[in-house]
C-alpha cells in the first residue's frame, strides 16, 4: 500500500533561515521530486504548524507516504482501527490529494498519505 516515503514535513519559524540551513549544511536545493524535506513556515500562531512549535519548538511534524489511491488507503487503514483526521482526501501541495491519520494510532507521528498527481493506482 505505502510505495514511498514521499516526504518529511519539519517544522521552522522562518522559512528563509530554513532553506539557508538546509542548502548550505546539506546542499539541498528547492525542488518537488522524488523524496524530499517539506519547510513548514505557519501562518499564523493558531494553525496546526503555528499551535505545534509553541507546544514543541521546531522539529519533524510529520512523515508523508505515497499511496497509489489516497481513498482505497483510508478505508484500508481505517478498518484496522487506525483514527483518521481526514475521512476524504482534500488538496496538498503540488497537486497531490492527501489526508492525514491520528498520531495517537502511530506511535506519535502524524502521518499523512499522499497521492501525488497523475498517480493512479494500476
Amino acid at each position: 500500500m505505502l510505495l514511498r516515503i514521499d516526504h518529511v514535513g519539519i517544522a521552522c519559524r522562518s522559512l528563509e533561515e530554513a532553506i539557508e540551513r538546509y542548502s548550505s549544511v546539506f546542499g539541498l536545493a528547492t525542488s518537488g521530486e522524488s523524496s524530499y524535506v517539506q519547510l513548514l513556515e505557519p501562518l499564523g500562531d493558531d494553525t496546526p504548524v503555528g499551535r505545534f512549535l509553541a507546544r514543541r519548538g521546531e522539529g519533524i511534524h510529520h512523515v508523508g507516504y505515497a499511496v497509489a489511491d489516497v481513498v482505497s488507503a483510508l478505508e484500508t487503514i481505517g478498518g484496522r482501527g487506525v483514527r483518521l483526521i481526514d475521512r476524504r482526501p482534500r488538496h496538498g501541495s503540488m497537486g497531490a490529494s492527501i489526508a492525514f491519520l491520528h498520531p495517537a494510532d502511530l506511535g506519535g507521528v502524524l502521518t499523512e498519505l499522499v497521492q501525488p498527481r497523475g498517480v493512479r493506482e494500476t
